[in-house]
């Protein structure tokens, strides 16, 4: 049966995918369902098909999965943020972990034992990093939200349930003020217009807030609005000019300006203190990094005489985490400013262990094991979603540390590294702790 675009179907949902959509098969020939649950049935109509899948809308639910759930959020149906919340919380954690078990089975060939997710007690505005894209409508009238999903739409957001509160009122004091004091309005198809993007960073444990302003050019009554703000927010320690003129997905320029206060904020984690600036990455569920650090400290099972190696190290947390339980620590990252700020933190906890290097990880790695004949005993890998680069793979293969800590946030990548990583090591553990509420958590 040839598949195609708007014709409709019923089908049964046999599987969960990674972005949490419902899977069908017609003739064994893969749909993917946005919000369909395992074990229901459907009525669809196709949206789109390749050579090897075809994408489904729901039509109508004919027979419901006891585990739906009405979702709380009004714009959650085309928001790109969230994808389960129509699912009963306790449910999604074992659809998290069977998306995991499913990842590693496809490409290992063998089952590993997956752990429960361990899930969150309060799984709402947990987010320390807000993003908001602010653009024009059809109408030319200014609005503010969120992308909707696959898509550079802008959908006006009233309430965001993962969003932290303050953060929340702050972007739209901001966007009220926009509107009120005529600052031009960035124009995705002119590429004219000034502000771009409001991102709110927010310490958790301290309630320091950074405000960045992201704009394509310079922002007009911009010290009538660092006053209306820090007038309103008696926590607001930094608010930055971020300049990003380029026609580009990426949110943040590279040219910062500091228009009011610090170029930083703080945060508690654990025991130690971190400085957070505005290019640098900070895990943005601290409440559960903390859950996950402790796990992952739990795995590594440190004896305290060994040398650690830290790739993508960041800002340095993890490194920071671990030092008082090892010998010596040698963090990695690319991100010069991220390196920056991992140099602070060890100066602001008196730590003298480790030692932080900025540049390529497939660069430095090789330097440190071939020159300085330094080789780990453990290593600790954070990646980004893309995974661990095929050449740092191969010389940690040759290395062979005894141990390798992968922490991922993408179960796909994660399992098609551990299938390189099995020429020299074995899965012997594997939990997931990171995902809260959404599996694609792109707010």
């Amino acid at each position: 049966m040839a598949i195609q675009k708007n014709q409709e179907y019923i089908v049964n949902i046999i599987d969960n995918g990674y972005q949490g959509e419902g899977i069908a098969k017609i003739d064994d020939f893969i749909i993917f369902i946005q919000g369909a649950i395992k074990h229901e049935k459907i009525k669809i109509i196709i949206t789109k098909v390749t050579k090897s899948h075809a994408y489904g809308k729901i039509l109508e639910i004919i027979q419901r999965d006891s585990k739906r759930i009405e979702a709380d959020c009004t714009t959650y149906k085309r928001c790109g943020g969230c994808n389960l919340r129509h699912i009963e919380y306790q449910e999604t954690l074992e659809i998290k972990k069977e998306v995991v078990k499913n990842c590693l089975y496809k490409e290992l060939k063998e089952k590993v034992d997956v752990k429960d997710t361990i899930g969150m007690q309060e799984p709402y505005n947990y987010r320390n990093k807000l993003q908001y894209p602010i653009g024009l409508d059809k109408n030319k009238e200014p609005l503010m939200g969120v992308y909707a999903r696959r898509t550079h739409e802008i959908i006006p957001t009233k309430k965001c349930f993962i969003q932290n509160t303050e953060c929340e009122n702050i972007a739209k004091d901001i966007f009220k003020f926009a509107i009120g004091n005529n600052i031009s309005i960035y124009n995705e198809s002119t590429l004219k217009g000034s502000l771009r993007h409001i991102v709110v960073k927010i310490g958790i444990k301290t309630s320091e807030i950074m405000v960045i302003l992201v704009v394509n050019n310079n922002l007009e009554k911009e010290q009538k609005l660092v006053e209306y703000l820090i007038k309103r927010y008696s926590n607001i320690k930094s608010i930055i000019k971020n300049i990003n003129n380029k026609n580009t997905n990426i949110i943040l320029g590279n040219i910062n300006k500091t228009i009011y206060g610090a170029d930083h904020i703080c945060d508690i984690l654990g025991d130690y203190k971190f400085t957070i600036s505005p290019l640098s990455f900070y895990q943005v569920n601290p409440v559960q990094t903390e859950v996950l650090y402790n796990k992952a400290l739990e795995f590594a099972e440190l004896k305290g005489d060994e040398i650690i190696f830290d790739l993508y190290c960041g800002i340095g947390t993890i490194s920071i985490f671990i030092a008082k339980y090892v010998k010596k620590i040698y963090g990695i990252e690319i991100v010069r400013e991220a390196i920056g700020n991992a140099k602070e933190n060890v100066n602001i906890n008196n730590i003298n262990n480790i030692e932080f290097i900025a540049g390529d990880v497939e660069k430095i790695l090789p330097r440190l094991i071939d020159k300085q004949k330094t080789k780990p005993d453990v290593v600790f890998l954070d990646p980004p979603r893309s995974g661990v680069n095929n050449g740092i793979i191969d010389i940690l293969i040759v290395s062979q540390p005894k141990k390798i800590i992968y922490i991922s946030c993408n179960p796909a990548t994660l399992a098609r590294d551990l299938k390189l990583l099995s020429k020299k090591y074995i899965v012997k553990k594997n939990l997931l702790s990171r995902w809260p509420v959404s599996l694609n958590d792109l707010i």
